[in-house]
């Protein structure tokens, strides 16, 4: 990966930082606990509690991304980042603008 790479993924790494952090906002208030005035009817508090379940496993994995991400910024300087976790060579470029938070090329992740 040269140094322009580098540039703009560490850009798109920025951008997407923030996009979590916006979204873990949001998904922290909608996955709070159902109070129970919520109960309006049966119906109604089984769907906020679905809702509330929704938003907590979407607040996991926004959490979960937010801090590979942010290990990805952390690592980006070094002379290994880009490189397979796994087998050592080279993640393609493509892959890391995808998905930058990736530590392992596409046939490694798959098995």
């Amino acid at each position: 990966m040269n140094e322009q790479e580098k540039v703009t993924l560490r850009k798109r790494i920025e951008e997407d930082v923030a996009v979590c952090r916006q979204d873990i906002e949001r998904l922290e208030e909608s996955a709070r606990p159902v109070a129970p005035d919520r109960a309006l009817g049966r119906i109604t508090r089984m769907e906020s509690l679905s809702d509330q379940g929704i938003s907590t496993a979407a607040l996991r994995q926004n959490q979960e991304r937010l801090y590979k991400l942010e290990q990805a910024l952390e690592h980006i300087d070094r002379p290994e980042f880009g490189d397979c976790a796994v087998c050592g060579r080279p993640i393609p470029t493509e892959r890391l603008m995808a998905l930058p938070e990736s530590t392992r090329c596409v046939a490694c992740a798959a098995s």
